[in-house]
């Protein structure tokens, strides 16, 4: 059974990678892409609720705004978040891009794990306040809290999400690092 041993990319010192099948590949891209979908989807519901409870002089209606952000603006966006992450991760692993070979999906990776972070430690924290500061506005209760900083999260995450969209699109930079394999003289390591 002759192979002939420079066909072998583990003996060329070409380590062998693993890739995702084309249905595989397919499916995970599918659900990267729906995950970011509604990533972008729970963002713009929660500046729109933002929005509202802001602008609205009706104090029932931007204490229910206030109060759904509760249902949204954690949990859903942290999962969505994480199914997109994974996905990622797993296209990166299993396609010719890699998770740290080309600028962009490095990039993304990063933001992807940021904006995960951020959501659990600026956006959770203060939530329960804003909830509770909703219920008493709805119940027709003052209530002074400074809810100004609620734009930030939906905001942020929206351009991120673009910037990643884009970047995914046009897929510029190049290589982290060109392989210097190529510039070789043929019979030199």
């Amino acid at each position: 059974m002759g192979t002939n041993a420079l066909s072998n990319p583990a003996v060329r010192g070409t380590p062998v990678r693993w890739r995702l099948g084309r249905g595989t590949r397919k499916t995970a891209l599918v659900v990267h892409i729906l995950s970011a979908g509604a990533w972008v989807g729970i963002d713009v519901v929660v500046g729109v609720l933002v929005v509202i409870a802001w602008f609205t002089d009706d104090s029932a209606v931007a204490g229910l705004a206030y109060q759904a952000l509760g249902l949204f603006a954690v949990w859903p966006m942290l999962t969505a978040g994480l199914v997109c992450l994974a996905s990622g991760i797993l296209l990166g692993l299993g396609s010719r891009y890699g998770l740290v070979r080309y600028w962009w999906v490095a990039v993304k990776l990063v933001m992807n794990v940021v904006l995960c972070v951020l959501v659990l430690i600026a956006l959770r924290p203060g939530l329960d306040e804003v909830v509770e500061h909703g219920r008493a506005l709805a119940a027709g209760r003052v209530s002074t809290l400074d809810v100004s900083s609620m734009f930030f999260p939906p905001a942020v995450s929206l351009t991120a999400l673009t910037v990643a969209t884009v970047l995914a699109v046009v897929k510029p930079w190049g290589l982290i690092r060109p392989s210097r394999s190529r510039h070789r003289a043929p019979g030199r390591p």
